[in-house]
């Protein structure tokens, strides 16, 4: 287990991020034989069980500061994630700043043509009505139709956030990314690299815990604190009540690099080296 904190002042977030990069250059190269769900034979370095800590600050702002968030993209996808709409595809993925081919590799095909993913965040966010399939009996609630798990309607980041202002005390208000159509990668899709978000309120404070089973150190790590925190501001700012951000908790299975980014993580070390 690896725990990295950061208050924002004391200890930067840069400070943590840093330690990270350094932390995992000390880590053996492997291949792990797959990527996204597809072969590969690239190698990577791997933390497992990385936890960081983060105490929110209130503006987005200062959040994209301390971060180094890759903006406006960060922003613009996160704005989507929250929009109330299953977007797939987002129309921010044309703008993401890595490997904008790449991301055809991921959509389904139609006719020669790439239309959409196996799943979008907005579509997690958002699943009452994603992916409706034409069947005019599909499952309706008042009229409308609705996506249905085992036996109950689906629930959003809407309901989450209802739950929070009718029970403020409570510790059911968990928002689920992972789907049990993930479970086992049946079809051979990608899947989420992200669990759920779990929220609890305490002493006029949104505290969350933020479960990821996989990330990217160098490309994503600083977008996810970044839309984690802004999801924090974003839930805090619906339930009013000078309600404020706590403290974001993230716990991640693995976090990881690819061999092509070694110089830039000796670059960090020996950046740290110098100034000892």
């Amino acid at each position: 287990m690896r725990r990295y904190r950061s208050d924002g002042e004391m200890v930067t977030f840069q400070n943590s991020f840093e330690d990270m990069q350094v932390d995992i250059l000390n880590q053996p190269l492997e291949s792990v034989g797959q990527w996204q769900s597809q072969d590969t034979d690239v190698k990577t370095r791997e933390l497992m069980g990385v936890t960081f800590e983060l105490r929110l600050p209130p503006s987005p702002e200062t959040l994209a500061e301390w971060t180094g968030a890759h903006l406006p993209w960060a922003e613009d996808h996160f704005q989507e994630r929250v929009f109330g709409v299953p977007l797939n595809p987002p129309p921010s993925e044309a703008w993401w700043p890595f490997n904008q081919n790449g991301n055809r590799d991921h959509k389904f095909q139609k006719d020669g043509q790439a239309v959409q993913f196996s799943h979008t965040y907005p579509e997690r966010f958002w699943p009452k009505r994603a992916g409706f399939p034409s069947d005019p009996n599909h499952h309706r609630i008042n009229g409308d139709r609705h996506n249905w798990g085992v036996r109950f309607a689906l629930g959003d980041l809407g309901d989450v956030v209802d739950l929070l202002r009718r029970a403020p005390g409570t510790r059911q208000a968990f928002l689920p990314v992972w789907f049990p159509e993930d479970t086992g990668t049946v079809h051979g899709q990608r899947v989420p690299c992200t669990l759920g978000y779990h929220f609890l309120i305490r002493g006029g404070r949104l505290h969350m815990w933020y479960y990821m089973r996989s990330c990217d150190l160098m490309r994503h790590f600083q977008d996810d604190v970044y839309m984690a925190g802004r999801l924090n501001q974003w839930i805090c700012g619906q339930l009013g009540h000078d309600l404020q951000p706590g403290r974001l908790n993230m716990i991640i299975s693995s976090l990881h690099t690819f061999e092509a980014d070694d110089h830039a993580l000796n670059q960090v070390r020996q950046g740290k080296r110098n100034k000892r």
